[in-house]
């Protein structure tokens, strides 16, 4: 188990700025519209497609404990409201059985690959083609070229309404993680949004292609650290997955078969700030990796591109999961069992039906991840960012409400974030 309390990095942050060897600091460019002319300091411790964007104190004492005994930091960083965009080319339940059986009248285990399909629940996804172009495979040079084309026409309006949301500028922004696993950029998109979106030259780039699923929550999780070494600075977080690139039709295993009805297009931006905003202010995470599993979930990268691998034994991992999340709750003297909200990756409805059984929580909690999945289907690391877009939509939480976030993916592991429901019309406590 891995400790990604806050309070570790603001040491080895404020230890590299003292010798000399820390990240420049930057003047602040603007001024917010609180009026107030930020300083940096260290802390001390054409858009398409479906846009679904409106217009308009930690209580742990660091007790002994499997995430470490380090107190949390009293700078509250605010996961604003997300900003989530799907394409416009749909596909359903039926179309998907369809094309299985049209495709795969054959083999052998088609009624079970159909049977696996229908049970994810997902009745619609999103992809960035029509499904006759989706269904081709034209090389891996073509879909990767088409990867860059399509993020850069789409990102930007994405992010746009997500720094619209939480009140900011691009140049009220520090630092840009930006993570994505269905295609591959150097320099990263990162560099192309500072370039043409006008962020400051001197923006950190934070680019992340390898944890799939479970990026989103470790985006998430890098924002919070960073604004905790840096407590007046913002992040942006932008996930941008084209999963319906990765199709490969000569993988004809069920597990592929399967993977073929689950995974959907979409993309999601949200900003942390490190001061002010409504959202969910970030207390504590932390990250678990299941030994040995590394090979259940990967890419086997080859001259056509990424083939996806998905072991059988994924959809059981919540088992032991769950007392990593609930450790990490202990650990802030909270109890996973009895939170105010939950905001989970929804892999498939099995990963939603056995957090509930292992955590002891009603299914409803789950409602707003189950939205993602039966809607967009598994939109990889937009998925967290999704299902608590709805939250917001739903008129979000109580003043002060706790809630749990949590990315799973490759490796096998878990992002893990906990926090509390602020809500800008209201005074802290």
């Amino acid at each position: 188990m891995v400790d990604s309390s806050n309070c570790r990095a603001v040491r080895v942050i404020a230890a590299s700025v003292a010798s000399g060897t820390g990240l420049p600091l930057r003047p602040w460019h603007g001024v917010p519209r609180d009026g107030v002319v930020r300083r940096e300091i260290v802390a001390p411790a054409g858009d398409r497609g479906v846009d679904h964007s409106p217009r308009t104190t930690p209580s742990g004492t660091g007790s002994e404990g499997a995430f470490g005994t380090r107190k949390q930091a009293r700078f509250m960083a605010t996961l604003c409201r997300p900003s989530v965009s799907v394409p416009e080319h749909v596909i359903t339940m039926e179309e998907t059985l369809e094309l299985a059986r049209t495709r795969h009248a054959d083999h052998p285990q088609l009624a079970l690959a159909l049977r696996l399909i229908e049970n994810t629940g997902v009745r619609t996804r999103h992809i960035v083609q029509p499904i006759e172009e989706t269904l081709q495979h034209p090389g891996f040079e073509e879909r990767n070229k088409l990867y860059e084309s399509e993020a850069k026409a789409r990102v930007p309006a994405v992010v746009q309404r997500a720094l619209d949301d939480a009140e900011l500028l691009t140049t009220d922004i520090d630092v840009i993680i930006y993570v994505s696993c269905t295609g591959f950029m150097m320099p990263s998109l990162t560099a192309w949004l500072i370039n043409s979106m006008s962020f400051d030259s001197t923006t950190r780039q934070i680019p992340m292609a390898q944890l799939g699923c479970a990026a989103g929550g470790a985006a998430i999780n890098r924002a919070h650290d960073f604004c905790t070494a840096y407590p007046e600075a913002n992040a942006l977080i932008v996930a941008c997955e084209f999963c319906s690139l990765c199709y490969q039709p000569t993988d004809i295993g069920v597990g592929s078969l399967l993977s073929n009805g689950l995974f959907g297009d979409g993309i999601a931006a949200a900003v942390v700030r490190g001061r002010g905003g409504e959202g969910i202010r970030l207390e504590r995470n932390g990250s678990y990796l299941i030994p040995k599993t590394e090979e259940w979930i990967m890419y086997d990268v080859r001259a056509t591109g990424f083939h996806f691998l998905l072991d059988k034994r994924v959809p059981a991992t919540m088992e032991p999961l769950a007392p990593a999340l609930k450790a990490l709750a202990a650990q802030h003297d909270w109890d996973a069992s009895d939170l105010d909200f939950y905001i989970v990756h929804a892999g498939g409805p099995r990963i939603l039906d056995d957090l509930s059984k292992f955590l002891k929580v009603d299914p409803h909690a789950f409602r707003f991840s189950r939205a993602t999945l039966t809607e967009y289907g598994n939109i990889a690391s937009a998925v967290v960012l999704d299902a608590l877009r709805r939250l917001f939509d739903d008129g979000g939480a109580e003043h002060q409400a706790r809630g749990l976030l949590a990315g799973f993916g490759p490796g096998i592991t878990a992002e893990m974030a906990l926090g509390r429901w602020h809500r800008a019309d209201e005074r802290a406590a």
